[in-house]
Formats: structure tokens, C-alpha cells, sequence
């Protein structure tokens, strides 16, 4: 079982709509899916369930324990460890555990516990590891064969600790200024990261305490939002889209840039992907991937067609990154592997 986050510090980049989609389409592959929404916008949340159902899950009049708070409320309030993750069926392969938009109120918690890991507490550990673990008890109790974990746009303590709680992360990109900005940050965000939970680590004083490896491998990038003509980018993107494949490798991956390679060509693009602006309404309100919408739900004429599209479009992503995650190793590079090991 592997556990992917998708990340970027640049908000608006489709980030959330891609986790939808993409645990669909492995659904649809015959893969058990868990998807986390660790995010306190909880996006992901309300793109599965219903508007009723979202009422009695954040209703604080009621006592549902239907969302990631419910098992995280002990730590918060200082009573004991995390309890058992509340999680909501979608379909027979698919499972969510849901989100909540007083997340936000763990915040705090993750940031004290932070430090006080250094020295050797073991309750901040047991904050620090709560993700961690709140994922791998409800993927094992699922089954589940990948965990997708969705997170905010920033980098602060929440984030810090959903992604050490990942194998490898996905970044979702547009074709702008602000998100190659994003990468600058993002890659040494990540490193420092890593670095300083593996050192943590070796202060934990109880062994029989399940934390993450805090690999947070990049499993490379997906640039949503552009438009396409004959499969390259329209010229209005163009200029940033060239930017990626040299930024990335040199802030993200740490590995000297080689020139400019179009990032369709680039072995980190894991996926271009369109705006599919006119069947995105559709499928809102169908409450459906739009690789699965029908003429019923107004998915007609050259409509069709696109849909076709975009299932062919999503299917070959989730090949790449089974592909890749299931390769043992993510790249060959040396150079990588050192980085991954804290050599460079």
C-alpha cells in the first residue's frame, strides 16, 4: 500500500479536482482507494458527498463522529490518542475519510508538538503521527491499495505533517509566474522537512510507536489548466510552461538543470491535462467524474467526445504513477538517490 499527497503552495491550480479524478479512474482500474482529505477547506469532501449529508457530517449540534476531527478530538483536547477513523463509503473500491473545516483547530497542536519532539515527548510524537496513522488504521481496515492524501496551499504545520505521512508527493501545476515561484519554495520546503523528522526520529522514545518513514519522494508533476491545440500549449502559456520541466529539476528534484526540454517531453511530467471547462459543471452537479457523465447528464454531441478524452487523459496518469510507485525506486539518477539520503 502506498500513500500519495498531491501539493502545491499555490493555491487555484486544480489540486483538488485532480485527487477526485484520479482516485476514480483507479477505482475504475480495479484498485482499492482510500482518499484523506487533510485539507481544512475540505474540497475534496464536498466534491463526494452530498449537500445533506454534508450537513449532518459538520453539524455541531450533532454527535455524528463522521469526519477526521472525531478521532483527532482526544489529542486536541489533551485526553488520550487518536481514536478509530470515521470513514464513508463512496462506491465498492473507493473510501473517504472526510474532511473537516475545523481542522484548522489541530493546527496549533501540530506546530508546539513539533519542537517538543526534540525532546523526546513521547505525546508529541503521538500529535506529530496522528495523520500517519489515522491513514494507515482506515487504509488497512479498507484494504486499500493506494491512499490519496489532498492538502491546503501553504506550508504550515498541518501540511508539514500529512506529507511526512507520504510516500511520494504529486505536484500540480499551471502554466503562471506564481507557480514557478511555487517550486522555488516547494522543493527546499520539502528537503528541510524531510531532514528534520528524520532527526526527530531517532529521539522518539517509545519503539512500538507506528510514525512515518517522512519520505515524501517527488513522484514529479501534472500542469492542469492550459489549453491545447494539436497537443502542444497554446502560445499564452507557452513561456511558463518551458520554465517547469529545468525549474523543477533544480528546486525540486536537486539535480542541475539540462537545458530547456518541452515538459511533455520531460520525465517528471507525469501528465498534461485540459480544462474540460464545459463538462466540469456537469459533472458538479451529477456528483460524478466527468469521464463518467452520460447524454442523461447532458453530456451530448461533440460533448462525447470529450469525455471519451478525458477518461483516455486520466487513465494514462494513473498508469504513470502506478508505474512509478510501483518500481521499487523512483528514479535511477544518482544524483536522486543522494538527495533522498540527505547527501547533497
Amino acid at each position: 500500500m502506498k500513500t500519495l499527497a498531491f501539493f502545491n503552495n499555490k493555491g487555484g491550480v486544480g489540486k483538488t479536482t485532480l485527487v477526485y479524478h484520479l482516485a476514480w479512474i483507479l477505482c475504475d482500474m480495479g484498485k482499492r482507494v482510500l482518499v484523506a482529505d487533510l485539507d481544512p477547506q475540505a474540497n475534496v469532501t464536498s466534491m463526494f458527498l452530498s449537500e445533506d449529508d454534508l450537513e449532518t457530517l459538520w453539524n455541531p449540534e450533532v454527535d455524528s463522529k463522521q469526519s477526521i476531527m472525531a478521532p483527532i478530538e482526544p489529542l486536541i483536547r489533551g485526553l488520550g490518542d487518536i481514536g478509530q477513523a470515521p470513514c464513508h463509503q463512496i462506491c465498492e473500491g473507493l473510501c473517504l475519510l472526510p474532511g473537516d473545516l475545523s481542522l484548522s483547530n489541530f493546527e496549533s497542536k501540530l506546530s508546539d508538538s513539533w519542537g517538543r519532539c526534540l525532546d523526546r515527548d513521547e505525546a508529541a510524537f503521538r500529535i506529530t503521527s496522528a495523520f500517519h496513522r489515522l491513514t494507515r488504521n482506515a487504509a488497512d481496515d479498507f484494504g486499500a491499495d493506494i491512499v490519496l492524501i489532498d492538502v491546503g496551499p501553504n506550508f504550515g504545520a498541518l501540511n508539514r505533517a500529512a506529507l511526512i505521512s507520504a510516500d511520494a508527493v504529486v505536484v500540480p501545476l499551471a502554466p503562471d509566474l506564481f507557480s514557478i515561484q511555487g517550486l522555488r519554495n516547494l522543493g527546499p520546503t520539502l528537503k528541510r522537512w524531510r531532514e528534520e523528522w528524520n532527526e526527530r526520529k531517532t529521539k522518539n522514545p517509545e519503539p512500538s510507536l507506528d510514525l512515518p518513514t517522512g519520505t515524501m519522494s517527488p513522484l514529479g508533476y501534472v500542469v492542469l489548466q492550459f489549453g491545447i491545440r494539436d497537443s502542444r500549449p497554446v502560445k499564452a502559456y507557452d513561456k511558463w510552461s518551458k520554465k517547469i520541466p529545468s525549474t523543477f529539476r533544480d528546486f525540486v528534484i536537486g539535480l542541475p538543470a539540462q537545458g530547456e526540454v518541452a515538459e511533455g517531453e520531460d520525465e517528471y511530467c507525469l501528465a498534461l491535462l485540459k480544462h474540460y471547462r464545459s463538462l466540469m459543471p456537469m459533472a458538479m452537479e451529477s456528483r460524478k467524474p466527468i469521464f463518467h457523465l452520460k447524454a442523461a447528464d447532458g453530456a451530448i454531441g461533440a460533448h462525447t467526445y470529450s469525455v471519451n478524452d478525458s477518461g483516455k487523459d486520466f487513465r494514462r496518469l494513473a498508469d504513470q504513477i502506478l508505474e512509478r510507485l510501483g518500481s521499487g525506486s523512483l528514479y535511477t539518477d544518482s544524483s536522486f538517490r543522494a538527495l533522498m539520503n540527505n547527501d547533497l
